[in-house]
């Protein structure tokens, strides 16, 4: 299976939140190289450096999370690609189709673009709203919430914002 992670399933996945478990679960049981592209790293890192900013981890998590991720991508659990240029004409598309309705944010649209230029067969999040963006566009969410399970605020846990 293709996926494509957001940030807030990366953040989850590298630093402690209430979705860390299941992350990494979703995470374990995942076979393939997943795409990276330079604003995903980017977006990781802003995330991790605004949870320091509100004091949510400290800096040592900061660089466990940064070591952990670099050490993913060393082994080939991510593979990175470049930021293909299609995902803009796709997140313009989006936007005129979606946002009106959904309130969608740029940085989300670009998160679903890429996944759906990149062929992903899922979208990796726990950002509900975003969620939202990319089951509109036809995109699998996971990892599903558990049944019964009240969906987390806009990030799912403290992630980016």
């Amino acid at each position: 299976m293709n996926a494509y992670a957001d940030t807030s399933f990366l953040v989850s996945l590298y630093t402690p939140d209430a979705n860390s478990s299941r992350a990494a679960l979703w995470m374990s049981s995942f076979r393939t190289a997943m795409a990276i592209t330079p604003f995903g790293e980017l977006e990781l890192t802003n995330a991790l450096e605004q949870r320091l900013f509100r004091k949510e981890i400290i800096a040592r998590n900061a660089q466990e999370a940064y070591r952990a991720f670099q050490h993913d991508l060393d082994a080939g659990i991510y593979s990175p690609i470049p930021m293909p240029a299609a995902a803009y004409g796709r997140a313009r598309q989006l936007s005129r189709q979606h946002t009106a309705t959904l309130g969608s944010r740029t940085l989300d649209i670009l998160h679903v673009a890429t996944a759906l230029v990149l062929g992903a067969e899922a979208f990796c999040t726990f950002d509900t709203v975003q969620a939202k963006l990319a089951r509109a566009a036809g995109l699998a969410v996971t990892p599903a919430r558990r049944r019964g399970e009240r969906p987390p605020g806009r990030h799912g846990g403290g992630s980016q914002g």
